[in-house]
């Protein structure tokens, strides 16, 4: 069995490709590269560059290296952006998978793991996030992934296809420096960012209806991302049948303020304070997964703290920022 794994060269890709070979896995990366690293990845993985909506790219991959099932990471991930370019995410994120999925269902691949978000969520009410949460994402980005959801159920119920939709909570962290990860667009770069420049922290509200009055979010380590990825292929080549979608989270809620704690600790500056300044548009007060049916299904759960997480980030941010 050989997988497929596009964006494999990315931070989250990257990762996965290390769990699936590291397990045995036998896989093979399609990335274009405009945001991955060939470097990111082990030696002896083929790299195919090109992006999911080459069809005949797509389809000579699958064919060529006798590809039985795939695991779909490519695609763009940045809320703001999405809002500005709402077209630009549709045609990357939905009309890519429309094409990966056409080619699949051609060339006979039975497994399908799909990269989802808690995005889809939008602003959930409710102390803990269920895969029953009514879904309702506010913004392109959770839009395009949710619609996702539906292409890949869709497919694997009309041709027979094993599937899974992981919906990724807030990922951090780094198996190795090397493989840490390049952007600033969540809290834990963005915090090095600012401490790195002798600046404070910002903390984006400190009145919502929490303990101490910042957000929380579930802080998930990439690695144990990574190896929910392998789980989900076991189980797919188990069960052909199987229709699986599933949060990946540790059900365990950090504040923003404790997390700016916690990287000012790891760091070492602890001589600055953050600086408090209004809500962002959106921010919902509290979302923290539900992880009990993943236990369930899967028989997994996450194994990495916040700590860990924080130190091997700030490992990796500090061997691109020395």
């Amino acid at each position: 069995m050989t997988w497929l794994i596009t964006g494999g060269a990315g931070f989250i890709g990257s990762h996965v490709v290390k769990a699936m070979t590291d397990g045995g896995e036998r896989v093979v990366v399609l990335d274009d590269l405009s945001t991955g690293r060939t470097d990111r990845l082990p030696d002896g993985v083929p790299l195919e560059v090109g992006t999911v909506l080459d069809r005949d790219t797509v389809a000579r991959v699958l064919r060529e290296h006798a590809v039985t099932g795939i695991v779909h990471i490519a695609g763009k991930k940045q809320v703001a952006e999405s809002v500005e370019r709402p077209l630009y995410y549709y045609r990357e994120n939905v009309e890519g998978l429309r094409v990966l999925l056409d080619a699949a269902v051609e060339a006979g691949v039975t497994r399908f793991v799909f990269s989802s978000s808690a995005a889809v969520y939008g602003m959930p009410d409710v102390d803990l996030v269920t895969e029953r949460t009514p879904c309702a994402p506010i913004n392109p980005y959770g839009e395009t992934k949710l619609a996702g959801e539906w292409l890949v159920s869709a497919t694997g119920a009309r041709h027979g296809l094993a599937t899974a939709s992981l919906r990724y909570f807030n990922v951090a962290g780094a198996a190795t420096p090397e493989l840490g990860d390049d952007g600033v667009f969540n809290l834990v770069p963005m915090v090095f960012e600012r401490l790195e420049d002798d600046g404070s922290p910002w903390i984006f509200g400190d009145d919502y209806p929490t303990p101490d009055g910042t957000c929380v979010r579930d802080f998930i380590h990439v690695e144990d991302i990574a190896s929910a990825h392998v789980a989900a292929a076991r189980r797919l080549a188990a069960e052909p049948g199987a229709r699986l979608v599933l949060n990946i989270g540790r059900g365990e809620g950090v504040s923003v303020a404790e997390m700016i704690e916690l990287i000012q600790e790891v760091t070492g500056r602890t001589d600055v304070s953050p600086k408090v300044t209004g809500r962002r548009a959106g921010d919902p007060a509290r979302v923290v997964a539900a992880a009990d049916r993943i236990r369930a299904e899967l028989d997994w759960s996450a194994e990495r703290g916040v700590r860990e997480m924080v130190e091997s980030a700030w490992a990796g941010w500090r061997l691109r920022h020395p």
